[in-house]
C-alpha cells in the first residue's frame, strides 16, 4: 500500500468537530480528548526526534489530520515529515527506529514518519531520496515498517506536497521554507499507478476504506489540485458520482458507524471511474 495517507484541507486552525448522526455530544468530547492525545504525542515525538538528531533537523512537520482537519481516533495516524541536513547516522536510525516503537500515541491508529535530506525537499523530483521512513500501525496486520535510505521513492512527492500545503511546524521552520513545490502531475500519475494496482486486490477487506477513500482524494487533486481529506473528497466525488455506493460505505467504515463490508465489485466500479476521470487527455 501506498505512504501516502495524508487528511488535509486548506487552513491552520484546530478542526471543531461536530458529532456525526446518532452519536452524542459524550462521544464528541472523548473524541477530542483523543485528539489532544495525540496531538500532545506527535509533539512529542518531535521532540524526541531532536533529541536524536540535534542540530541536524531542520523542520519537523506535522500534517495529515491532526494539522487540517479530520482526525478519527482509533483510525487516523499521527504523520510527520522531517527535513535534516546532513543525513542521518546509522545509530540515528536505529534510535529513531525506537522511539516510534515505544511511543505512545494518544488517541492515533499508528504513526507514519518520514525523513528526507534539505536537498530532497529543495527540489523534489518524480521519485526523490528517502532517507528513512517509519510506518507504525497499531491493530493492523503492518505491524511496524522501516525503510532505510531508499534512492528513489515515487510515493514521496505526494508526502512533500502535502506537507507544503498544510503541515504545521512542530520545530524547526516552517514547511513552505524547507519543501519546494512539486508537479501535480507526478502525484496523480503516481496516485493512478495505485488505482491500476489495487483493481486486483477489491477482495482486501482489511484496507477496502483506505482503497476507496484515497481514489477519491487522487480524483479530487487531479481535478481541483488542492490535498483534501478523506471524508471531504468522498462528499465531493458523490457530488460528481452519486451511485458509487462504495464511497458512502468507505466512509461509514472511517468514522467509526456500522456498515456492511464493502462489495467487491462496488469497490471496482469505484477504481474505473477514477481512472477514467484522470486518465491523460488525448
Amino acid at each position: 500500500m501506498p505512504r501516502t495517507k495524508v487528511d488535509a484541507v486548506r487552513h491552520e486552525r484546530s478542526p471543531v468537530l461536530t458529532p456525526e448522526p446518532g452519536s452524542s455530544w459524550y462521544e464528541c468530547r472523548v473524541a477530542r480528548f483523543d485528539e489532544a492525545a495525540a496531538r500532545a504525542a506527535a509533539q512529542g515525538l518531535a521532540d524526541g526526534l531532536n533529541a536524536i538528531v540535534g542540530t541536524a533537523a531542520r523542520s519537523v512537520v506535522l500534517h495529515g489530520s491532526l494539522a487540517a482537519g479530520g482526525f478519527r481516533p482509533g483510525r487516523s495516524d499521527i504523520d510527520l515529515l522531517a527535513v535534516v541536513d546532513p543525513g542521518l547516522t546509522d545509530a540515528q536510525i536505529d534510535a529513531l527506529e525506537r522511539l516510534v516503537r515505544r511511543a505512545d500515541l494518544g488517541g492515533a491508529a499508528g504513526v507514519d514518519l518520514h525523513v528526507v535530506t534539505a536537498p530532497a525537499a529543495a527540489a523534489p523530483t518524480r521519485t526523490p531520496p528517502l532517507e528513512l521512513h517509519i510506518g507504525r500501525s497499531d491493530g493492523s496486520s503492518a505491524g511496524v515498517d522501516v525503510v532505510r535510505r531508499a534512492s528513489a521513492d515515487p510515493d514521496l512527492p505526494a508526502e512533500l506536497s502535502m506537507a507544503r500545503a498544510d503541515g504545521r511546524a512542530l520545530s524547526g521552520v516552517a514547511p513552505d521554507a524547507v519543501i519546494a513545490s512539486v508537479t501535480g502531475r507526478w502525484i496523480v500519475e503516481r496516485g493512478r499507478h495505485w488505482l491500476e494496482t489495487w483493481q486486483s486486490r477489491t477482495d482486501d477487506a482489511e484496507h477496502a476504506s483506505f482503497m476507496v477513500l484515497t481514489a477519491c482524494r487522487i480524483w479530487h487533486f487531479a481535478v481541483t489540485d488542492v490535498h483534501c481529506s478523506k471524508t471531504r473528497a468522498a462528499r465531493w466525488a458523490l457530488d460528481r458520482e452519486p451511485s458509487l455506493t462504495a464511497v458512502r460505505q468507505a466512509v461509514r467504515q472511517h468514522q467509526g458507524r456500522r456498515a456492511t463490508p464493502i462489495d467487491d465489485h462496488a469497490i471496482a466500479d469505484v477504481l474505473r471511474t477514477v481512472l477514467r476521470e484522470t486518465a491523460p487527455a488525448r
